[in-house]
C-alpha cells in the first residue's frame, strides 16, 4: 500500500487540506456514485410503478417500502458499525444493492417482454425495495463512521462540508439524469446503470485507505450495544437538543410534498416550474456547502446552528405567502442553504464529539431522525393541508419550526452558548469549548 501523504492541519485553514488525502477522494468518489445511483434507481422505479398501475397509492409504498426496513434496521446496524470492520459492512451492503439494481433490471425486462406480467411483476419489485432498505441502512452508519478513520480529526469540518455538498451534487442531478435515462433508453437500461454506479461506488470504498486507528469497541450483546448508544445520547442534552430540534425542522417546516400545489394552484406556473422550486432547495444547499469549504464556521457554532433554523423556518413561512415564482424560489434557495448550515453543524458535531467506538450506533440514531422525519413529514404536510388549506398548513409549519427553535435554545442552553467545536486530535475525549462570554452567562 502507498505511503499516506501527511496532511498539513496547521492554521491557517487550508479548505483542499481533506483531498490531498487519497483515500477520501475515494470516500467523495463513493459518496457520489451510490447517491448517484440510488437517485437513478428512485425515479425510475416511481415512474414504472406508476406506469404499471397508475395508481398514486402505489408511489406512497415504493416509499413505505424502503423506509421500514431502513429505520426498523438502523440500531442493530450501527452496532455491527461499532463491533465489525466498518468498510467491509459498506463493501457488503454495497454487493447487495448492485445485486438489487440487477434484479430490477431482470424484473424490467420481463415485464416488457410480456406485458402481461406488468401488475404482476410489481410485487418482486417491492420485495427488492425492501431489501434495499435494508442494504442502506447498514451501509449509512458504516459509511460515516468510516469517515472518521479517513481524515484527522482536525479535518473533520472541512471533510463534512466536502461530504455534504457532493452528497447535495448527486441529488441535484441524479433525478434529472434518472428521468432522462428512462425516457431515452428506457427502465431496463436505466436500472443497469443504477447498478453500474454501484459497481463503482464498491471499487472506491475498496480503494480508501484509512489513517485514523480506531479503538476497538466492547464486546457486547446487541441490546446492550444499542442501550449504551441510547445512553450517550440521553445523557448529552446537546446531541439531543440538536437531532431533535433538526427532527421537529423537518416534520414541521417541511413543504417539498405540496410544491405540485403551489407550482399549479398557487403560482400559476406548470410543471417546469415544479422542476425548478425542487431544485432550489439542493442548489442553495450546495452552494452553502463550498461556502462551508472554504470558511467554516469555526466560531459561535451553536447560534448560528440555531439561527439557520430559524432562518429556515422564515423562509418556510415565505414561501406560502409568497405569489411570484422567482421570489419563492429565491426564498427556497436561502431555505436550503440554511439547512445545509445546520446539517454540517449536527454532522461535524457527531464526528468531533463521538468517541469512535460509538460513532456506528449514534450514526444510526441520527438515521432513525433523519430517515423518518421526511416520510412523516410529508404524511404531516398532506394531513394538514387537508384540514387547514395548503397556504395556512405551510405558514403553521414554518411558525411552529421558529418557535420551537427558540424553545430549545431556552431549555438547552448548552446549545445556544456553544462557541467552537474543538478539533483537537491528540484529545483522548473532545470536548466543547466556550467563549468566556458564555461561561459567564
Amino acid at each position: 500500500m502507498s505511503p499516506v501523504p501527511e496532511v498539513s492541519v496547521s492554521a491557517p485553514h487550508d479548505p483542499y487540506a481533506p483531498l490531498r488525502l487519497p483515500g477520501f477522494r475515494w470516500f467523495l468518489v463513493s459518496i457520489l456514485t451510490m447517491a448517484m445511483g440510488a437517485q437513478i434507481q428512485g425515479v425510475v422505479v416511481a415512474w414504472q410503478m406508476y406506469a404499471f398501475t397508475h395508481d398514486p397509492l402505489a408511489l406512497g409504498i415504493v416509499g413505505l417500502a424502503e423506509a421500514l426496513p431502513f429505520v426498523g434496521l438502523a440500531l442493530p446496524a450501527g452496532h455491527v458499525a461499532d463491533v465489525r470492520n466498518r468498510r467491509r459492512v459498506a463493501l457488503t451492503a454495497l454487493v447487495v444493492l448492485f445485486l438489487c439494481a440487477l434484479g430490477l433490471a431482470v424484473l424490467s425486462a420481463l415485464a416488457a417482454r410480456a406485458p402481461r406480467l406488468a401488475v404482476a411483476v410489481r410485487f418482486p419489485i417491492y420485495g427488492v425495495i425492501v431489501i434495499c432498505g435494508a442494504a442502506r441502512s447498514f451501509l449509512l452508519p458504516a459509511r460515516n463512521a468510516l469517515a472518521a478513520e479517513v481524515v484527522p480529526r482536525p479535518l473533520f469540518a472541512s471533510s463534512v462540508a466536502w461530504r455534504t455538498g457532493i452528497w447535495q451534487v448527486a441529488a441535484v442531478t441524479g433525478p434529472a439524469v434518472g428521468g432522462v435515462l428512462y425516457a431515452t433508453v428506457g427502465p431496463t437500461a436505466s436500472y443497469v446503470v443504477a447498478g453500474v454506479l454501484m459497481a463503482a461506488a464498491f471499487v472506491a470504498v475498496a480503494n480508501v485507505q484509512v489513517v485514523v486507528a480506531r479503538a476497538a469497541a466492547r464486546s457486547a450483546s446487541l441490546a446492550a450495544s444499542v442501550r449504551e448508544g441510547l445512553v450517550f445520547l440521553l445523557e448529552r442534552r446537546l446531541f439531543l437538543g440538536a437531532m431533535t430540534l433538526d427532527l421537529l425542522a423537518v416534520l414541521f417546516g417541511g413543504a417539498t410534498a405540496l410544491l405540485p400545489i403551489f407550482a399549479e394552484d398557487i403560482l400559476h406556473s406548470g410543471p417546469r416550474a415544479l422542476g425548478l422550486l425542487r431544485a432550489s432547495p439542493a442548489i442553495g444547499a450546495v452552494l452553502m456547502s463550498v461556502v462551508l469549504a472554504l470558511r467554516p464556521p469555526h466560531r459561535r457554532a451553536g447560534p448560528k446552528f440555531l439561527g439557520a433554523v430559524g432562518v429556515f423556518g422564515v423562509t418556510i413561512v415565505g414561501f406560502a405567502l409568497s405569489r411570484s415564482l422567482a421570489l419563492s424560489v429565491f426564498l427556497l434557495a436561502i431555505g436550503g442553504a440554511a439547512d445545509m448550515l445546520s446539517v454540517n453543524f449536527r454532522s461535524t458535531m457527531v464526528q468531533v464529539l463521538v468517541p469512535p467506538s460509538m460513532l456506528g450506533r449514534v450514526s444510526a440514531v441520527n438515521q432513525i431522525f433523519i430517515g423518518s422525519s421526511n416520510e412523516i413529514g410529508a404524511f404531516e404536510s398532506g394531513v394538514a393541508a387537508k384540514l387547514l388549506g395548503t397556504i395556512s398548513s405551510v405558514v403553521v409549519g414554518g411558525s411552529i419550526t421558529i418557535g420551537v427553535t427558540a424553545l430549545v435554545a431556552w431549555f438547552v442552553p448548552e446549545l445556544r452558548r456553544l462557541d467552537r467545536i474543538e478539533t483537537d486530535a491528540d484529545a483522548r475525549a473532545p470536548e466543547v469549548s466556550r467563549s468566556p462570554a458564555a461561561a459567564r452567562s
